[in-house]
């Protein structure tokens, strides 16, 4: 099943009351104090969508099995959505800024989540995409349809950027994700004066340096912050679940844009960061905040701060 805006939209009226989802609006999910610098996860609150969005290109003889053995249903995800807040020095800075009110009835609760911390849009210094879908990118603008962060600069990786603005994009993504493609492209020309493009391995702010992971989209970035010795990688959506994204890393997800190279994106970042023991944030991962174990023949996610 391919989806769209609309099977977004349908899906999460029909999941707002299921609060065994976790479904509420959440403010914060986790704490990190990395040196000088303060991260926070901070709910967005979640997304309803068919499993078959990402399941659709899986082994269905398999499948099974890993969902079982993680309580994950076939037929309904509800994933939750994890902006990362991150305070240093005199910097207030958000990695990607959520869906907004235009994109999914249970997501869009970012400006909440961000109040209860005590921080308002006109106080976030800077603004880190790490892709353009709307999740990530569409609570760029206000109920008004202006820009909400009036005191940001913004940066977005530039094959990304290039992607999205090009003019061909619309015609070649295909028909369930052509909202996507006009969405990414509104939001993006009211900030292009305000923006600085980087590449992988740039520093794009003190301590906090790209990494390219293509595959999920064909810019999509990872960034990496330091503190010393100590690092956490705020990962997008480039590992894009806690189920079979780790037990199976290798399998094609409906939810990438270029399926096998995420793929193999996925597989080698997993390794990597199992292999390092560094931390990390996922968009869509249960609390935010864990770890990568290495398990006999694949990895698993470790969830929570210890």
């Amino acid at each position: 099943m391919s989806i769209t805006r609309r099977s977004f939209v349908a899906g999460s009226i029909g999941a707002a009351g299921m609060t065994g989802f976790g479904l509420g609006p959440r403010a914060g999910h986790a704490q990190i104090d990395l040196g000088k610098v303060r991260l926070d996860v901070v709910s967005d609150g979640a997304l309803a969508l068919p499993g078959s969005f990402v399941f659709d290109p899986m082994p269905k003889d398999e499948l099974q099995a890993v969902l079982d053995a993680q309580g994950i249903s076939p037929d309904v995800l509800t994933p939750p959505c994890n902006v990362t807040l991150m305070r240093s020095g005199d910097r207030t800075v958000l990695f990607d800024v959520g869906a907004g009110s235009d994109f999914a009835a249970t997501a869009g609760t970012l400006g909440a989540s961000l109040d209860a911390l005590g921080v308002a849009p006109e106080e976030v210094t800077d603004v880190v995409f790490t892709h353009g879908h709307p999740d990530h990118l569409w609570g760029l603008l206000d109920d008004f349809g202006d820009p909400l962060f009036t005191g940001a600069r913004y940066m977005m990786g530039r094959a990304e950027w290039d992607y999205w603005l090009d003019p061909e994009t619309v015609d070649q993504i295909g028909e369930a994700r052509v909202a996507f493609a006009v969405g990414a492209e509104r939001r993006l020309r009211m900030i292009e004066e305000d923006v600085t493009l980087f590449d992988d391995g740039d520093e794009v702010l003190p301590g906090v340096l790209a990494r390219a992971t293509y595959g999920h989209t064909p810019g999509h970035m990872a960034l990496e912050v330091r503190d010393g010795t100590q690092s956490v990688m705020v990962l997008g959506d480039c590992i894009g679940n806690h189920h079979v994204a780790f037990a199976r890393p290798e399998w094609l997800s409906g939810s990438d844009q270029d399926q096998q190279l995420a793929a193999t994106t996925r597989a080698a970042l997993l390794d990597q960061l199992a292999h390092e023991q560094t931390r990390v944030i996922g968009f869509h991962l249960p609390q935010g905040f864990g770890h990568v174990e290495k398990t006999a023949d694949a990895y698993r996610f470790v969830p929570g701060v210890g």
